[in-house]
């Protein structure tokens, strides 16, 4: 009928994501290697893994069952299956909604990232975005600082942790970290904000995190009315392990040019005290009094992969 339009066969939304899944090797997404597999990509259940969704909403999603995924599941379904930015962007628009914008932030890894953050696997390492908000984490930055799938999405953010708002607080790392030089780490958060304001002028998430914790945190606001612009730079801290005690790490903060995407990476010196007990940290994990709610630390199919928090399916 005139003025119909169909979407040729194998370009919609189940289509592209099962195409997309099925040309990822398990290799690329930091997962273990095993011989005898029927597919070249990944399973149904190792996306769902990586992209914190369960495998009945992938199941669905491929079948066109479900049609409306909401934003935060796109967002983690394109960084699971490694899309470039024309890809995400294609992702958006087959669940129909609006692509992020030039002047917003972006929460994407592009896919050269994703594969230098696999092949430091043997590092605690995670990815934050331009407004500190935490989007990627492997397996030992889990071991040292703990799950932060246990506290909600909104509060994986940096600044929100470091500033805290809310008497319910809920805190990224699951046990003591002392800065240092926290004056410093305080003030080089704060400047590196507000440089990402200028660079992301239009971006909401950016506005509101500025707008609460100027309005909720005295600290915060008494640095942001000082007004200096700078990056954020190498830190030094002693996190209070309840399993190996005391390990003091170099924290390195390495930005992304396009992007302003953060990979904070977490190292002892090597040959130290330190770095022995880093790698215990890995191996035997903390108490299991102090596992998260969700039932465990480590990321879901037992491997060293990305984690991510778990979307909402809408």
């Amino acid at each position: 009928m005139e003025g119909m339009t169909t979407t040729p066969p194998g370009a919609g939304l189940g289509a592209m994501i099962r195409t997309w899944r099925n040309r990822l090797p398990p290799s690329a997404a930091g997962l273990p290697v095993v011989r005898k597999r029927r597919a070249a990509g990944l399973r149904r259940e190792e996306l769902a893994d990586l992209a914190g969704v369960s495998v009945d909403y992938v199941v669905r999603l491929e079948q066109g069952r479900a049609t409306t995924p909401s934003a935060s599941v796109v967002a983690s379904l394109a960084r699971a299956l490694q899309l470039s930015t024309a890809e995400r962007d294609h992702l958006y628009r087959l669940a129909r909604i609006v692509p992020p914008a030039d002047g917003t932030i972006s929460d994407h890894l592009p896919p050269g990232m994703q594969r230098v953050l696999v092949r430091l696997g043997d590092v605690a390492v995670a990815v934050f975005a331009a407004d500190w908000q935490l989007v990627w984490w492997n397996h030992r930055w889990a071991a040292l600082l703990g799950d932060p799938s246990a506290a909600p999405p909104r509060m994986r953010n940096f600044a929100r942790d470091r500033f805290p708002v809310d008497a319910d607080h809920i805190s990224l790392a699951r046990w003591p970290v002392t800065d240092a030089d926290p004056d410093t780490t305080d003030a080089a958060l704060v400047s590196d904000l507000r440089r990402a304001t200028g660079r992301f002028p239009r971006d909401s998430r950016l506005a509101a995190l500025v707008r609460d914790l100027n309005a909720g945190n005295a600290r915060f606001a008494e640095l942001w009315a000082a007004g200096e612009v700078a990056a954020n730079r190498e830190v030094h801290k002693t996190v209070d392990h309840p399993s190996v005690g005391a390990v003091t790490v170099d924290c390195d903060v390495l930005t992304d040019g396009d992007t302003e995407l953060k990979i904070v990476i977490m190292t002892a010196a090597p040959g130290s005290e330190d770095e022995t007990k880093l790698q215990l940290a890995t191996v035997v994990g903390p108490p299991a009094d102090t596992r998260n709610q969700h039932g465990g630390w480590v990321h879901p199919s037992g491997g060293a992969g990305p984690l991510v928090g778990r979307a909402s399916p809408s």
